[in-house]
């Protein structure tokens, strides 16, 4: 998967997103919250360090074990790289944290397949009150590649959300 890019080609950076999210989450007067997985915090960190953090973002969840996963956010017994995993896992920390807009990441990184899933394998899942959405990624590259365009990715899923 192509990573996100401005008009001129050039690819976007986290912190460029980081802040379009802050732009527009001030502007709209509303919250975020972040459930990650295979990233680790690396969403949550990019967000954190955007302009004005401390009023929109209400915070973040790593669930990297799927034991945490079930219990801290209620996720399902389904496989954990699945469109219920991430829908279950945006929505369940949208409202742990009150926030307006959640969005959630669960996959492998690589570089070994997991749970029958491919390296790269990302699910990525958004809520609001307008409801619950997920879609599916493949990434390719070496695992700090895949997380790298997974954070991009997930940052750009909260955008849509929040236009």
């Amino acid at each position: 998967m192509s990573s996100s890019a401005d008009a001129d080609g050039g690819a976007v950076t986290q912190q460029e997103l980081a802040h379009r999210v802050a732009d527009l989450a001030t502007a709209r007067g509303e919250t975020v919250a972040v459930a990650e997985s295979l990233t680790s915090g690396k969403i949550a960190a990019a967000l954190g360090a955007a302009p004005e953090a401390a009023t929109w973002l209400r915070g973040g969840v790593v669930a990297y074990h799927p034991e945490v996963k079930r219990t801290v956010l209620n996720m399902p017994d389904v496989p954990v790289v699945s469109r219920p995993a991430a829908e279950a896992l945006a929505r369940n920390v949208r409202t742990l944290l009150g926030a307006d807009i959640a969005v959630a990441v669960t996959g492998v990184g690589g570089p070994d397949p997991s749970d029958g899933e491919p390296a790269g394998t990302v699910w990525f899942g958004t809520a609001s009150e307008a409801g619950v959405t997920a879609c599916s990624a493949h990434f390719d590259g070496e695992p700090d590649e895949v997380l790298d365009q997974t954070v991009r990715f997930a940052l750009t899923c909260l955008l849509d959300r929040i236009s």
